[in-house]
């Protein structure tokens, strides 16, 4: 009897347990969602500051390049330097700034093709906030809190007592420029031909052309200019592009020591030319200067300090007596 009253206990105990395994499990308890792994704090980006130069053509620019690449360096600033293919470029540069623009950069440096062009543009960032900094070329507005450049007046007025001197204070020149939208090529035909007007009444300015600083061009303008003036005395070439066109031109026409020719800027073809005598001298700007500058004074600019409007980076005449001169040396370029 016990056995079989414990039969049936084990058998219902079985039961149950088969009952019990055939429910559905209990749902787990609920849990707060998982949080995402801690990040480390995010690094602060360095200040932007985007360089607009006019072009890339020369060698002048890749020594403006440098010197701006020195300034982000020391003052710890992220830069990109950028030009349009020519100097001619101005809907390309145009758009180049909007576009710097549109990334909210802490300033802007710009040295301006065209010296009216950029105006709108220099309003919307003046309306956000951007500080603009003119380099080697202004604009006609005041809205740019500083421009790093050479007193291109001043120093067309300098390359033009030159003139004078090497030619006797008498005879027939001409001036080739860039171009007559930007500051420099204005300033400087204005500064070349003004100083002429004022104290060489006896020298005649019998052309002024104006050749985009493109080599080629500049070359042809200039053997057309010298063909019309058999009595030309003297050429200035009023950047690097201008004079290595009026050298072209003179080489090819056996124009050596019939022709005072004076540039501007510097480039190993001028170099050259200058060593072996071909060429009289040049104004040399500081280029590397004129880069380190505007980047500085973007830094200034964007940090609120105060600054001033006019940056003078200086200008050196240079010629076969003083060429290798540490001083003059320290501003050329090949």
């Amino acid at each position: 009897m016990k056995s079989k009253n414990l039969f049936v206990v084990v058998s219902l105990l079985l039961v149950v347990a088969m009952i019990a395994g055939c429910q559905p499990a209990a749902a787990p308890a609920t849990q707060a969602p998982a949080q995402p792994p801690a990040q480390p704090p995010a690094t602060t980006a360095k200040p932007y500051i985007p360089v607009i130069s006019k072009g890339f053509q020369h060698q002048f620019w890749q020594a403006v390049k440098a010197g701006s690449e020195k300034a982000a360096k020391e003052l710890n600033v992220d830069i990109t330097f950028e030009g349009p293919e020519t100097e001619a470029m101005v809907d390309k540069q145009v758009e180049m700034f909007q576009t710097a623009l549109d990334k909210k950069p802490a300033a802007i440096c710009l040295a301006a093709v065209d010296s009216k062009a950029f105006i709108p543009l220099l309003e919307k960032a003046k309306a956000a906030g951007i500080p603009v900094i003119g380099f080697d070329s202004g604009v006609d507005s005041d809205i740019p809190v500083a421009t790093a450049a050479t007193d291109n007046i001043a120093a067309a007025a300098a390359a033009a007592d030159k003139m004078a001197e090497l030619i006797g204070g008498s005879g027939e020149v001409a001036i080739i420029a860039h171009d007559q939208t930007s500051r420099t090529g204005i300033d400087r035909v204005k500064g070349f031909t003004d100083q002429i007007k004022a104290k060489y009444p006896n020298i005649t300015i019998v052309d002024t052309q104006y050749g985009g600083g493109d080599q080629l061009k500049s070359t042809d303008i200039a053997k057309t200019v010298i063909g019309a003036h058999p009595n030309l005395k003297g050429y200035f070439g009023a950047n690097e592009g201008s004079i290595i066109g009026v050298l072209n031109a003179a080489k090819e026409l056996n124009m050596g020591g019939k022709l005072t020719i004076i540039g501007y800027d510097s480039g190993k073809q001028q170099k050259d030319a200058i060593r072996s005598g071909f060429q009289a001298g040049a104004i040399t700007q500081d280029p590397i200067g004129i880069g380190y500058k505007c980047v500085e004074a973007a830094v200034k600019a964007m940090k609120g300090e105060k600054l001033d409007k006019n940056i003078d980076t200086g200008f050196k005449w240079y010629d076969k007596t003083n060429i290798d001169d540490p001083e003059i040396v320290a501003v050329l370029y090949d």
